[in-house]
C-alpha cells in the first residue's frame, strides 16, 4: 500500500491503479544483473610481487567478516540503523517520502536504506555509457520507481548479510576509493579488518557524500561529518558517550596509499605493457575489445606471469648503461629474454620510461615487442637471418666442411620464392658488409664466424630461398606487423622487420634442441571468484631434429669464441650471431644458451637510414661506425651474466659425426713444435694455438731428456683448429748393458788390435789373404 500511495502521482498519470501498480511492483524484474562490481586486476612476476594494478574502480572485494565490526556498526548508524529491521523498505522513511511527493504532486524524496543505496550504486556502475550513467543519477520518478523495485527483488534474493557486504563493497569513499577495503588501504594503510572507531567514522562518513567529504581535500568537513556518525552511534547506545567525545577530539589520523594504476609506474613498464596489450587485443580473453577491456579494468583478474626479476633487472641495468635513456645521440635500446623449451618471456626492456615521447626518455612505443604488442612497425635484423640459412643447410647434412666460393661482390640470380616464381636482380650487385669479408672459400664453419655475406647469398641459393624461409617460419618469425615475410634474394641478409622478441623466440628454439616455443608472458590467470581463466598457450613444437640444432649450435657457438663476436663470452657455453643493417641503420646481437635466450637491438626511433650510426658518438663516447659487437653484443653479455648468475650451467650436446665428414670447417694453422718441452708448458701452448692435446705413453730418446715432450702426433705441420695432439713424454735415453772385456783362452787366437788386420780375420778395407 505504501508503495502504490508513493507512486500514485505517476501511476495517475498514465491512467495505471493503484492495485496494478503494487503488482508489477512486487514481480520478479527480468533485467535484474547482480553480477559482481568492477574489481581491480593484479599482474604478478613469477615470483608473486605486484607488477602492476589496473581498475576502472579501485576496488578490492571481501568478506562481510573482513571488515571490522565497529566499521559496520558505524556505517549502519549512520546510513540505516535499521537495516536488520525493516524490509526492502523503511516504513519511517518511506511516509516521510510519501508526504513530500503527494504534497509536490512528484517524486522528490525515497526513504533510500542500504538496500536501495546499494541498487543505486549498481546501476550506476554497470553503466558503460554516458546515456546509462546520467539515467541511473537522473532525478525523476522512473528511476525511483525502478530503484525500489529492485530493492525488493534483492531482498527476496539475498539474506541482510549479502546485502550489506555487496553495499559495503560497492560505495564510493572518495578520493578513487571504492568499497571499503580499497578505502581503508588508502586513507589508512591497513585493511578493513584492522579499521578502529575513528577511522571506522571517518570512513562511514563519507559515503553519503564522497566529493564533500573526501578527507584529502576538506579534511574540515571530513572531521565534522566523522563527529556526527560517533555522535548517531552514541544515541543508538552502540557505543558510551565518553568514548564519542574521546574519539571525537582525535585527528583524522590518515595514512595515504596511492594504488598505481596500469603500466607508466611499474618497475617493469613494457614487460607489464606487453601483458595488458595480450589481454586487449587477444580474442582467447573475450570476442570484442570492449569485453576484453571489461575483463581486464573490472574483472578482478590475478595474472600470473613469467617474468623473472633478476633477469628483468639485469637487462635494464645493461641496456640502461650502454645507451642511456636520455643520451645525446637519440639512440634507443631493446632487449628480449626467453627461456628454450618453454616460450616464457623472462625479461622484456626498453631504455626508456613508459610516456609521451614528447618528454625526452619516454615512449610509448615497445621497441621489443611486435606491433600488436607495442605499436612497434619491427627493425631490419641483418646478419642474424644468416642463422636460418644455416639451419636450412645443416638439415640438408651438408657438413661444416663443405666450402663455397665468395666473391667480394654478388650478382643476386638463380632463387625462387615459395610460389616457384623468379626472384632476383641481374642488374644488382650485392657486396659484403664491414663486419664479414671475402673473395675466398669459407666453410660452414668460417663463412658464419665471419659474417661473410656473399658466402650466405651463395649457400641460400644451394639450399634454396624457399627452404630458408619455410625455415624461418618453422622458428616463428614473421614481419612485426603480423604479415608473412617477403621473400627477396637478400632474405638472408636480414631486410625483413622483425621484432627483438620474435628473435629471442626463434634463437631460442636452437637452444632447446629444435624445439619452438610461442613467446609467452602470461602462465595463469583466476578472476575474482579464484576460478581460472582460460590463456594461450606457447604451444611447443619439435620443428627442427635434435641433431640439426645441435650442429647449428655448434657453429653458432664459433661466433662468439673466433668470430665477429670474440670476446663476447659469459662463462659458460654460449652461441650467437651479429647483426649489422645497411648503412649502420641499426645493429644486433642474438645469442643464447640452454638456459636463456635473448635478441637485442640498438637504432635510432626517428629512423635509422635518417640517422645512421656510422660514426657514433654518444654521451662523451665515440664508437665510429656501430656494429652488431660494437654495443648489442655487450648489452647481451651484461644481460646474460646477470640473468643467469648462480645459476648451474647447462652444456650443449655434441652435434652428429656426420657433420665432420669434411673436417670441422675451420682453417688451418700451424701445428707448434712442442717436443723438448715440459708436458704442462706443452699442453698450455697448444690450447693457446687452438688445438687440443692428449697424453700417450713414455718413450725412450736418445734426444729429448727424460720429462720432456719427446714425440707429437700429428707432428709439427698445418691442421685444423680444434684438432686433438697426441704428446709422448721421454723417459731418458735407452739403457745399454755393460760387458766385461773378454780374455782369450789356451789355443784361442789373439784380440784383434782396432785398426790393424788380424790373420784369419778380414777387415774392411783390407784384401783376404791369399790361401
Amino acid at each position: 500500500m505504501l508503495v502504490a500511495l508513493m507512486l500514485l502521482p505517476t501511476a495517475c498519470a498514465v491512467g495505471v491503479g493503484a492495485r496494478d501498480t503494487s503488482t508489477w511492483f512486487q514481480s520478479e524484474p527480468t533485467d535484474l544483473d547482480v553480477s559482481g562490481v568492477p574489481q581491480r586486476s593484479k599482474i604478478l612476476a613469477s615470483d608473486g610481487s605486484t607488477i602492476a594494478t589496473f581498475y576502472y574502480q579501485n576496488r578490492i572485494d571481501v568478506r562481510i567478516d573482513q571488515v571490522s565490526p565497529i566499521a559496520r556498526r558505524a556505517v549502519l548508524a549512520i546510513e540505516d540503523s535499521r537495516f536488520y529491521e525493516h524490509g526492502a523498505l523503511d516504513s519511517k522513511g518511506t511516509l516521510r517520502a510519501l508526504a513530500s511527493n503527494l504534497g509536490s504532486g512528484e517524486v522528490q524524496q525515497g526513504g533510500s536504506g542500504i538496500t536501495q543505496q546499494y541498487v543505486k550504486n549498481l546501476l550506476l556502475t554497470q553503466a558503460e555509457s554516458q546515456e546509462q550513467a546520467q539515467a541511473a543519477k537522473e532525478l525523476s520518478a522512473a528511476r525511483k520507481i525502478r530503484e525500489l523495485r529492485y530493492a525488493v527483488a534483492m531482498e527476496r534474493r539475498f539474506s541482510k548479510d549479502e546485502i550489506f557486504r555487496r553495499y559495503l563493497n560497492i560505495a564510493y569513499y572518495g578520493d578513487g576509493a571504492y568499497g571499503i577495503e580499497a578505502a581503508a588501504r588508502h586513507y589508512y594503510d591497513k585493511p578493513a579488518a584492522k579499521l578502529d572507531l575513528n577511522e571506522a567514522a571517518t570512513l562511514a562518513g563519507v559515503i553519503r557524500y564522497p566529493y564533500a567529504y573526501d578527507p584529502t581535500r576538506y579534511p574540515g568537513r571530513a572531521k565534522e561529518r566523522r563527529n556526527v556518525v560517533l555522535q548517531r552511534m552514541a544515541d543508538l547506545g552502540w557505543i558510551d558517550g565518553a568514548t564519542a567525545a574521546a574519539t571525537a577530539a582525535q585527528d583524522l589520523g590518515l595514512d595515504l596509499h596511492e594504488t598505481p594504476n596500469g603500466c607508466v609506474t611499474s618497475k617493469a613498464p613494457f614487460f607489464c605493457d606487453y601483458v595488458q596489450r595480450e589481454i586487449l587485443t587477444n580474442p582467447v580473453f573475450g570476442a570484442t575489445p570492449k569485453a576484453r577491456e571489461r575483463l581486464l579494468k573490472r574483472g578482478g583478474l590475478t595474472i600470473h606471469t613469467t617474468l623473472d626479476w633478476q633477469t628483468q633487472k639485469a637487462a635494464q641495468r645493461a641496456v640502461d648503461s650502454h645507451v642511456p635513456r636520455r643520451n645525446s645521440a637519440g639512440k634507443a635500446a631493446a632487449e628480449a629474454l626467453v627461456e628454450p623449451g618453454t616460450g616464457e618471456i623472462k625479461g622484456l626492456v626498453v631504455d626508456r620510461q613508459l610516456g609521451s615521447n614528447k618528454v625526452r626518455g619516454k615512449t610509448w612505443i615497445n621497441f621489443a615487442a611486435d606491433a600488436s604488442h607495442g605499436s612497434s612497425i619491427g627493425m631490419q635484423a641483418g646478419s642474424t637471418f644468416k642463422a636460418f640459412t644455416l639451419a636450412a643447410a645443416l638439415e640438408d647434412d651438408m657438413p661444416f666442411g663443405t666450402r663455397i666460393m665468395a666473391p667480394r661482390r654478388f650478382t643476386p640470380t638463380g632463387y625462387r620464392n615459395c610460389k616457384g616464381e623468379r626472384v632476383g636482380d641481374p642488374s644488382s650487385s650485392l657486396r659484403n658488409s664491414a663486419d664479414g669479408e671475402g673473395g675466398r672459400m669459407f666453410s660452414l664453419t668460417t663463412g658464419t664466424q665471419h659474417s661473410v655475406n656473399t658466402f650466405f647469398l651463395a649457400l641460400q641459393r644451394e639450399v634454396g630461398l624457399c627452404e630458408t624461409v619455410k625455415m624461418a617460419e618453422r622458428l616463428g618469425m614473421k614481419q612485426a606487423n603480423g604479415k608473412p615475410m617477403e621473400q627477396y634474394a637478400s632474405f638472408t641478409l636480414g631486410f625483413n622487420p622483425v621484432s627483438p622478441l620474435r628473435l629471442a623466440a626463434a634463437y631460442a628454439a636452437f637452444g632447446a634442441r629444435g624445439e619452438y616455443c610461442a613467446p609467452i608472458a602470461i602462465k595463469r590467470i583466476t578472476d575474482a571468484q579464484g576460478k581460472r581463466v582460460k590463456v594461450p598457450s606457447a604451444g611447443c613444437e619439435q620443428v627442427l631434429d635434435k641433431g640439426v640444432a645441435d650442429a647449428v649450435n655448434h657453429v653458432l657457438r664459433g661466433v662468439i669464441t673466433r668470430g665477429t663476436a670474440r670476446g663476447m663470452g659469459i662463462g659458460r657455453p654460449a652461441a650467437g650471431k651479429t647483426g649489422t643493417v645497411d648503412n649502420f641503420s641499426a645493429a644486433w646481437f642474438a645469442g643464447y644458451t640452454p638456459d636463456l635466450a635473448a635478441a637485442v637491438w640498438v637504432g635510432d626511433p626517428r629512423g635509422g637510414y635518417r640517422y645512421p650510426m656510422d660514426s657514433l658518438c654518444m654521451n662523451g663516447t665515440c664508437y665510429g661506425a656501430v656494429f652488431g659487437a660494437t654495443i648489442p653484443a655487450p648489452i647481451w653479455q651484461d644481460s646474460m651474466a646477470g640473468a643467469l648468475a648462480g645459476r648451474s650451467a647447462t652444456p650443449f650436446h655434441q652435434p652428429p659425426s656426420r657433420y665432420f665428414s669434411k673436417g670441422s670447417g675451420e682453417d688451418k694453422i700451424n701445428i707448434p713444435d712442442v717436443r723438448g718441452m715440459k708436458l704442462s708448458a706443452a699442453i698450455s701452448r697448444l690450447r693457446a694455438a687452438g688445438f687440443r692435446a692428449d697424453v700417450g705413453r713414455q718413450v725412450e730418446s736418445d734426444r729429448y731428456e727424460k720429462g720432456t715432450v719427446a714425440e707429437m702426433e700429428p707432428g709439427p705441420g698445418s691442421a685444423e683448429p680444434g684438432e686433438t695432439v697426441t704428446l709422448r713424454v721421454s723417459k731418458g735415453k735407452p739403457d745399454i748393458p755393460d760387458f766385461p772385456e773378454p780374455t782369450p783362452g789356451p789355443g784361442d787366437p789373439p784380440l784383434p788390435t782396432p785398426g790393424f788386420p788380424t790373420p784369419g780375420f778380414p777387415t774392411p778395407g783390407f784384401p783376404r789373404p791369399a790361401e
